[in-house]
């Protein structure tokens, strides 16, 4: 990656794995992610690409062009980053006993890059999830993104979370029933920037996406 070039980056939670009740949608994932190209790839979710479906990754790696690297999960949800070449891997690193599922970590030239799946269930654990993600990755230039399943300082939830049911609301409210965003307000204090704030478009809403669920949030510093 030489100084000043663009890096076109696209992360995805493609939810249980790529099988919903219609079969397998990983032919139709591929689709998209040929469609927009992205040099970088990090992908959550990925139920059934661990060891025994080793060849489940290497089939979506190789039908997109991209070079992988997964982390497993001890809960069944590993997550990956892809690289495009020229990019190449330099070194790979893996994160599961410190997080509620995974992270998986690759030095592609200068730059780190970070696929994430934080604690979707307790905002107090996903801020200390947040933290030490903040504290072992935040040196140098990286990019954290992934499903931090956490909503985003700055933005008034109030309206969207009294929508949502019991069971889907707890995970997004402290102690006291306030709105908790400290698990993505730790990525800033950490002297991260939030990209969609700087190159986004859309609402920006990280969470929910569907009742509960979480989309993809990006930082680089």
């Amino acid at each position: 990656m030489t100084p000043g070039a663009s890096l076109r980056v696209m992360s995805w939670n493609i939810k249980t794995g790529g099988y919903d009740r219609k079969g397998d949608r990983l032919d139709a994932i591929a689709a998209v992610i040929v469609r927009e190209r992205p040099d970088v790839l990090a992908l959550q979710e990925l139920r059934n690409f661990g060891r025994q479906g080793a060849a489940r990754l290497h089939r979506l790696a190789g039908a997109v062009g991209m070079t992988p690297h997964l982390a497993r999960s001890l809960l069944g949800q590993p997550v990956a980053v892809l690289v495009r070449p020229p990019l190449e891997i330099h070194r790979r690193t893996s994160v599961s006993w410190r997080l509620h599922h995974a992270a998986a970590a690759v030095d592609a030239g200068p730059l780190t890059v970070v696929s994430v799946h934080l604690n979707p269930f307790s905002p107090p654990r996903r801020r200390r999830e947040a933290v030490w993600l903040a504290h072992r990755f935040g040196k140098g230039p990286v990019l954290i993104t992934g499903d931090l399943n956490g909503l985003d300082p700055g933005t008034d939830h109030t309206e969207t979370l009294a929508r949502l049911p019991g069971i889907f609301h707890r995970r997004h409210v402290d102690a006291a029933g306030q709105v908790d965003t400290r698990g993505v307000e730790t990525f800033a204090q950490a002297g991260l920037v939030d990209l969609w704030k700087v190159a986004g478009d859309g609402d920006g809403l990280t969470v929910p996406t569907t009742q509960g669920g979480g989309n993809e949030f990006s930082r680089m510093r």
